[in-house]
């Protein structure tokens, strides 16, 4: 029979003209032990494109070729089959007439896979066929994200016996552990949600949902998932608290923990965090690449000036280099870029963190860990007896964390930091508000950087259209009469953005400044003497990558204010 299969698939394999016979040999030959298919096998050869020889496979056997992404399947053909099997061999019902579903599929030489979904629907099933990223796109649409986990866990009587949420929330969590199906449904939206390049994930009980939000380039998303999720939700957030190893009994108090996973061969750390809400416990997760591909400082998004300006100023022997913004503006990843620039085996680097969020190595970095003392100030004061050159404090958030930052900066060692400030000239009175003497202020800072976040156009759908001036304000008439707007495409999941990039305002602290910060000057006076010296407001830097075709107005204007 096998021989016979082969002998066939060969045969329709020569008839679509796409390979020779020492190709056909080898295709009929891989190793396919990982259960890949011979569709799989011809895309790894890369000899021709998934669409097209399934297109062509489709003329010679007789199956019509769909956009699965882009035609609605039928609602009576999406009940035809449970999920279990739309997610075992990666179909999507399509249509139902006349007693036959037809069924959208990825590999039309899985011989029993029209048998397996025959029995399930229970009717007639004819083939269609599409690529198997396009299918699985809109099973994920369609039936949400880990739909055959639920729909296992609500066979099981166990975890659905009712809607009385107490008694759903009695389930033995070790038996409960050790299940598959919740296991797999967790799994499932942790990895999807880092397929994405979600930064978070949110779980969210409601009245009558258990709601699941992806933060993808700043913006929340909502995941698709089945409905029945809600009758399941109590045991989804306990299973999230054992993986992060929180007392599930506890409802009643805010908890924090932590999980570790690998996806894809990269470690991840999630930080959870849970908050009793008036529906159950709300738990956010944030997704820390244990080793990123870090972000180098020219790839931030630099003009060639502010550029210029920040090199001068991660090189210097000593002073402190502020960077401040918003939660989630980029600081991080700004800091770790100024690090890995000049992280050299003659420089000895400390750092404090609170979380670690990258691990760099050749440098030194510290969790912060306030349950047991260990405070940034404390981290600080150890720093200075261990010889440094380079000192990196995730925060400077009281006065005791900034007067040794201070001093530890005038003593010849260069410190990086972030703030929580709107504009970088409201760093000094920040500050001075935290009890620093102005006079060390303006003598330890050697530099302070706002920034902010924008998504980045979507370079297979931007499009072009002509300048509307009512919306800038420029000292001087823009190079380009045209800006890029958002269409959506599937490359950026209809959005119209893929990607983010800054947007800076770079404050160098000259002998002017300094005599402003001395003097107890308003953060809008030291502004105006900044701007003079030629500082780039947020917003003009934000109009310049307008010009560009980098990002839209409207992100512009979403993250920056009036003045900045």
């Amino acid at each position: 029979m096998e021989d016979q299969a082969s002998a066939f698939i060969g045969l329709i394999l020569r008839r679509t003209g796409f390979f020779n016979e020492f190709q056909v040999s080898q295709i009929l030959s891989a190793d396919r032990s990982d259960g890949s298919s011979i569709v799989d096998v011809v895309v790894r050869f890369g000899i021709v494109r998934e669409d097209d020889f399934l297109k062509k496979i489709g003329e010679i056997l007789g199956f019509p070729y769909v956009e699965a992404g882009s035609n609605r399947p039928k609602d009576e053909a999406l009940t035809k089959l449970p999920a279990r099997a739309v997610y075992q061999y990666n179909v999507l019902p399509y249509t139902f007439e006349k007693g036959t579903l037809t069924v959208v599929a990825s590999d039309p030489f899985n011989i029993g896979m029209t048998d397996g979904l025959r029995l399930a629907a229970g009717c007639p099933v004819r083939l269609a066929l599409c690529t198997k990223e396009e299918i699985d796109k809109a099973v994920k649409k369609y039936y949400g994200v880990g739909a055959d986990a639920i729909e296992n866990m609500i066979e099981d009587g166990r975890y659905a016996v009712d809607e009385d949420l107490s008694a759903i929330s009695k389930i033995d969590v070790n038996e409960m552990g050790a299940e598959a199906s919740i296991v797999r449904f967790v799994n499932q939206i942790i990895a999807e949600a880092d397929r994405q390049g979600a930064t978070d994930i949110h779980v969210e009980p409601m009245e009558d949902e258990l709601r699941i939000r992806y933060r993808i380039d700043g913006m929340l998303h909502k995941v698709d998932v089945p409905p029945q999720l809600n009758k399941l939700k109590a045991a989804i957030i306990s299973r999230i608290k054992v993986m992060a190893n929180l007392d599930i009994a506890e409802k009643r108090l805010p908890m924090d923990g932590r999980i570790g996973v690998r996806l894809n061969n990269d470690d991840i750390d999630i930080r959870v965090s849970t908050m009793p809400t008036a529906y159950g416990e709300s738990i956010s997760l944030r997704l820390l690449q244990k080793a990123g591909n870090f972000v180098k400082l020219q790839d931030l998004g630099f003009n060639d000036h502010d550029y210029e300006q920040v090199v001068k100023l991660i090189n210097r022997p000593n002073g402190i280099f502020l960077v401040t913004g918003p939660t989630g503006s980029g600081k991080s990843t700004s800091l770790y870029a100024f690090l890995h620039e000049i992280n050299k085996m003659q420089v000895r680097i400390l750092t404090a963190e609170d979380p670690i969020e990258y691990e760099m190595p050749g440098i030194n970095q510290v969790l912060v860990r306030q349950d047991i003392g260990l405070t940034f100030a404390r981290a600080l004061r150890a720093f200075l007896r261990q010889d440094p050159d380079i000192i990196m404090v995730g925060e400077i958030r009281d006065g005791e964390t900034a007067e040794i930052a201070i001093n530890a900066s005038l003593t010849g060692h260069m410190v990086f930091s972030t703030l929580h400030t709107n504009d970088a000239a409201g760093a000094f009175a920040r500050l001075i508000d935290m009890g620093a003497e102005p006079f060390l202020v303006a003598s330890a800072v050697a530099g302070v950087m706002a920034q902010r976040l924008v998504r980045r156009l979507c370079p297979a759908c931007k499009r072009e259209v002509p300048l509307d001036m009512k919306w800038y304000d420029l000292d001087e008439p823009p190079l380009s009469q045209k800006v890029w707007v958002p269409t959506g495409c599937e490359s950026c999941t209809n959005t119209g953005y893929k990607g983010r990039r800054g947007l800076f305002e770079l404050l160098v602290v000259t002998e002017e400044i300094e005599s402003q910060i001395v003097a107890r000057k308003s953060a809008t006076e030291i502004r105006e003497v900044a701007l003079k010296q030629g500082m780039k407001r947020l917003r003009e830097d934000g109009w310049a990558k307008v010009f560009k075709g980098i990002t839209s107005v409207e992100e512009v204007m979403r993250v920056t204010e009036e003045n900045g």
